[in-house]
């Protein structure tokens, strides 16, 4: 009998390699016996099942847990729990996995199983600051920094909220560049504004919308900079950028983001 890890379908783990003929030392035979002995954690339906096809294409017997009640968490129980604090003995006690009602709960039974005042069990979050000393243990205000670090090509740390914003933007919805070349005297738009898309539209499939934004966008252009003496050309550029979105959003219902580039001739 091999127990092995990988019942959630993870790719790494031994089973996936097992599954896929990776695996270095174990191969599955026909006629073998899988027992998949968890159920399925919500998200990871997908990979479980192509973990369950892989297995029988090898032609093995499988097992799982709306078969049978075999199902066995991951987690241990609060009595083993309990058995291996009253093994180990602490003075003091400090949870620091999962939520923080897990770990509350966990600290009360350490109380039970120990005998332990509240004074000695500490649960503490991210970022907070534990001292520690031969005889006491105490949750201070002092707090140091402990968000997430994010890794981008070379560059550590230094990926910014509104980059992470402007990429969930991209991801979702595309992006919508409009270049207008406006006569800097008469406020007029020259030639056919240039539009380009990507992730939004396929462009040679949606000629009226091109047409129609088009148009929109000398009107929005001519119209804000009759208003103007000089010309704010920022300004410009965000009431465009205010109306060809809102337009967008009617004609499609989606968002992309929109970058007006104007340039003055």
């Amino acid at each position: 009998m091999i127990i092995c890890t990988g019942a959630q379908g993870e790719p790494e783990a031994s089973l996936a390699r097992i599954a896929s003929g990776e695996h270095r030392h174990i191969q599955i035979k026909k006629g073998d016996t899988v027992i998949l002995s968890a159920s399925v954690i919500p998200g990871n339906e997908r990979a479980v099942q192509s973990l369950r096809d892989e297995i029988a294409r090898q032609g093995a017997i499988i097992y799982h847990y709306k078969m049978m009640d075999i199902h066995s968490s991951g987690h241990a129980p609060i009595e083993e729990l309990k058995t291996v604090m009253r093994f180990v003995k602490p003075k003091f006690f400090i949870p620091i996995h999962g939520y923080y009602f897990m770990r509350w709960r966990n600290a009360q039974h350490a109380q039970e199983a120990l005998g332990l005042k509240p004074e000695q069990t500490i649960v503490s979050d991210n970022g907070r600051v534990v001292l520690l000393k031969k005889d006491s243990a105490l949750l201070v205000e002092e707090r140091v920094p402990a968000n997430y670090v994010m890794v981008d090509g070379l560059g550590v740390g230094d990926v910014r909220e509104v980059v992470l914003r402007d990429r969930q933007v991209l991801s979702a919805d595309g992006i919508f560049v409009i270049i207008a070349v406006v006569d800097g005297a008469t406020g007029k738009v020259r030639m056919s504004p240039d539009i380009i898309s990507r992730g939004f539209v396929y462009l040679r499939e949606s000629k009226e919308l091109l047409f129609e934004t088009r148009k929109l966008i000398r009107r929005v252009v001519e119209e804000t900079t009759s208003k103007m003496h000089p010309v704010n050309w920022s300004w410009v550029k965000d009431v465009l950028r205010e109306r060809i979105s809102s337009f967008l959003f009617r004609k499609t219902q989606r968002r992309p983001m929109v970058l007006p580039v104007i340039i003055e001739v």
